[in-house]
């Protein structure tokens, strides 16, 4: 490979890892109670693992990856601390903040699959925006791993690699992109056909963070292709615990009570995120709506008010 190759894959490379990141980065945006720090985008060398450097001393760190399934091969990895990802499920209304160092429970590894799901739908945009095409993806898979050894088993070895750092909810986060080569072919292509501006020399690229990579006018592609990502959306009455033993034993006609009263506003959820809340109202035609009295933590508008 001659080395106008080796920067040509380079920029390819720093352009896929830095609106894949900024996408995951304003997903976490969404969910995190305080502001998410972006950090670096760095092309991994060949030799070296994009696990390596990851606090694994810290405890098992949680791991959720995708694949593609249409349009491109490869896929990403997000893995954070187990504190993160608690702290993750927390802000999503599925446990109290964590005050301890515990591994994650069920739930709490179930929200942030949920969470994890929608970040990787608004990565998958964000390709689809670098390469000019719809790109899908499969569902997410969650695991715990306790070294970066154990992250190098579990996921596939590519020739390429990028590497996004995050620090969300406190807690830093790492997003890995397994990059093939037909993949570079693909974004090179891609990027010649769009007459994008590439840059050279390769030592500073490393170096840049993930604002910097992202051009204004793919920037606000990337916002569009986020629009027009389809969520699921539903209304929660309310809940309750029962044990796992008792739940097969319901009979029909059982009656549970839920931790809501009568007049108690409902919970509208965007992906597993608590987005809205609101009153039951029923229309003309005999279905149920919610009218909002708040949306993302504002009071709602008449345009927003039934949904």
């Amino acid at each position: 490979m001659s080395p106008a190759d080796v920067a040509t894959t380079t920029d390819a490379l720093m352009r896929l890892g830095a609106s894949t990141a900024e996408a995951v980065a304003k997903s976490l945006d969404a969910i995190c109670p305080e502001p998410v720090e972006r950090g670096d985008v760095t092309v991994v060398p060949g030799e070296d693992s994009p696990f390596d450097g990851f606090p694994f001393e810290d405890g098992p760190a949680v791991a959720v990856s995708v694949h593609y399934v249409d349009g491109v091969t490869g896929g990403n990895v997000l893995l954070m601390t187990a504190r993160g990802a608690r702290a993750i499920a927390a802000a999503m209304g599925e446990s109290p903040v964590p005050e301890d160092d515990e591994q994650p429970t069920d739930l709490e590894l179930s929200a942030v699959a949920e969470a994890a799901n929608q970040m990787f739908a608004a990565a998958a945009s964000a390709t689809g925006v670098v390469l000019s095409q719809a790109v899908e993806i499969a569902p997410p898979d969650t695991r715990l791993l306790d070294a970066a050894a154990a992250a190098r088993e579990a996921f596939d070895v590519t020739p390429h690699a990028v590497s996004a750092t995050f620090s969300a909810c406190g807690e830093p986060c790492r997003l890995v992109q397994l990059v093939p080569n037909a993949f570079v072919v693909r974004m090179t292509r891609a990027l010649d056909e769009q007459g994008s501006e590439q840059l050279s020399g390769g030592a500073g690229l490393s170096a840049l963070g993930i604002a910097d990579r992202v051009e204004p006018g793919e920037e606000r592609r990337l916002d569009d292709a986020l629009r027009d990502i389809r969520v699921r959306v539903w209304a929660e009455l309310g809940r309750t615990r029962v044990s796992l033993g008792e739940a097969p034993e319901l009979p029909p006609g059982a009656v549970l009570e839920l931790d809501r009263k009568a007049d108690d506003p409902v919970d509208l959820y965007v992906n597993g995120l608590r987005f809205a809340s609101g009153r039951l109202v029923l229309t003309d035609e005999g279905e149920w709506a919610l009218r909002l009295e708040e949306v993302a933590g504002r009071t709602a508008t008449d345009k927003e008010k039934v949904i």
